[in-house]
Parts: C-alpha cells; structure tokens; sequence
C-alpha cells in the first residue's frame, strides 16, 4: 500500500476552553500554523493530544476537523490504538471513514501482552482495515514493546502495515528495522532528540513533539538530516537540543502546551490528571524560549 510521507510529522496537541471543553478556534489556527510551516504531516489523537482523557466523540471529532481544515493538503494521520484488539479495529475503521490518510496504532497497553499477542493484534488490525497502518511502539508509556523483529515480520506479512513510531528511545531498535525491513517500510523516530542521528542512519523523519513549538526549524532539521548534510544536522540539532530536552522535563504535554500558551496559540488548559508546570520548570523553559526568540 502506497504511503511515502516523510520529514516533520507533528502530534498536535488538542486545545480546550477555561470550560475544559474543545477549542475549535485553536485548533484550526494550530493546523494552519503547520500548514504555513511547511511540516509534513499532522497526528491527531496522539499522546501529545491527550488522546486519553478524549471521548470516542470528541476523537471522531477532532480527525473530522482536521481532515476538513487540512484539505489534502498535507497528510492527516489519527491515533486510533487501544488496548482492546476490537476497540482498536473500530475506532481504525471509523479513521478510514473519516478521511484519514493513515492511522497510527499504539502497541497494547496495560494488558502486557507477549510478542506473539502483539503480532496477533496487529494481524488483526491489518486484515480488518484497508489502511495504511503506522506501529507505535513506546514501552516506557505502555508497559509492553514490539521487538524489531516482530515489526520486521508484520512489515512482510501485511501490506498497508507501512511504517512505524519507534518511541523506546533506544536507537538500536531504531537501525535494527532500518537495516532488516522491507524497501519501502517506513521508519520515524518517535523521539525528537533521536530523529537527526535516526535521519542520517536511514530514517524517514519524526512525529514529533517539539515541532509543535518550532514547526519551520523542525522542518528544516529533518530536511537537512534526511539530505545527509551532518553539518548543518549537528547545527540546528544543537541550536534546539535544549528546548527538546525542556519539553520533557514534566509529562508530555505539559512543557509543550504552556510553551504554546506563551505564544498565543492557545489557552493554558489541560484535562486531568495533567495539570499546570511547576513554577521552576516553566521558568527554565520561557527563558530558553525567549533566548531562541520564540517569544
């Protein structure tokens, strides 16, 4: 199944009103602030979005929105996982009907499966949903992480399994698919402070967090990485690798949306049980802000 996207992916963040409910004024002046930044693609219902505190209707929602304001121009990918293999199936399959490019499908989380029960869920998936299908593998969040050889495997077995999220950290996991998987399959860095020495290994860009806040200089790190211009990676990388760091100094999203409050780009709101920065950590991260000039 023909998926190409590469580069800067953002996982948007969702905005919500002082009520707690959905800020669609926000969220349309996000998307078009990637749009105008040249980012490559845009996940909506991701970790950065606070898929889990989101409603099945608020989901279905915001992919609707997204798919609506983006207008094929840039590709729209929707987080669309669960730790039940059947939830995961349906809420894929409502993705596909929403307009969805393709549909990023977290490892199962909390139940702890083995391998063999990961590759089960992700056959399933494959064989229910005529979508191109992106793994998301992030261990320190779910308890439970695909091996390399199992993405390996499922990249040859399904073919709209096309890509996957590699969020372990671990940058041999990384090349470990690089170097095995099908020509074509794609591979993101799930981690900003991996995604240039990912590029340069082999990858195909990041879904990122960090873009969230400087959507044109991620764009440009990826470009260049992805060009194989060290140079000029090892230069952006460094400009930006504290900000990086300082988007995960408390929980994502906490550091990104108060960064993006700072900008006027939304309101300081977060679902519980996320809540406000501590005092010290917000102030390391504005004055690392204002000595980029973001603000």
């Amino acid at each position: 199944m023909a998926f190409t996207l590469k580069g800067a992916i953002v996982a948007i963040v969702t905005p919500f009103l002082d009520s707690g409910e959905l800020d669609w004024d926000s969220f349309d002046k996000l998307i078009d602030f990637h749009i105008v930044n040249k980012t490559s693609g845009i996940v909506v219902c991701g970790t950065t979005g606070e898929t889990p505190t989101l409603t099945d209707e608020e989901d279905e929602a915001l992919i609707a929105r997204a798919v609506d304001r983006v207008a094929g121009r840039i590709p729209i990918i929707a987080g669309s996982g669960s730790n039940c293999t059947r939830t995961a199936v349906a809420k894929t399959q409502k993705a596909k009907e929403l307009g969805a490019d393709a549909a990023l499908v977290v490892v199962p989380y909390y139940n702890k499966p083995t391998d063999a029960g990961i590759y089960q869920h992700f056959k399933t998936l494959a064989q229910a949903v005529d979508i191109p299908i992106i793994l998301y593998n992030v261990p320190s969040r779910t308890g439970a992480s695909i091996l390399p050889e199992t993405v390996v495997r499922l990249a040859n077995d399904f073919d709209n399994i096309v890509g996957i999220k590699e969020a372990s950290g671990i940058l041999a996991c990384i090349t470990q698919i690089i170097s095995k998987a099908p020509k074509g399959f794609l591979v993101y860095s799930g981690d900003d402070f991996l995604a240039c020495s990912a590029n340069l290994l082999g990858a195909d860009g990041c879904i990122s967090v960090v873009a969230n806040i400087i959507p044109a200089q991620f764009h440009q790190l990826m470009k260049v990485s992805l060009q194989g211009d060290v140079a000029a990676s090892q230069e952006l990388f460094y400009k930006y690798q504290k900000l990086i760091d300082l988007c995960f100094v408390e929980s994502n999203p906490i550091p990104v949306k108060t960064a993006l409050a700072e900008m006027g780009l939304l309101k300081e709101v977060f679902r519980q049980p996320l809540c406000g920065m501590e005092d010290e950590n917000r102030q390391l991260l504005l004055n690392e802000m204002r000595s980029l000039k973001i603000i």
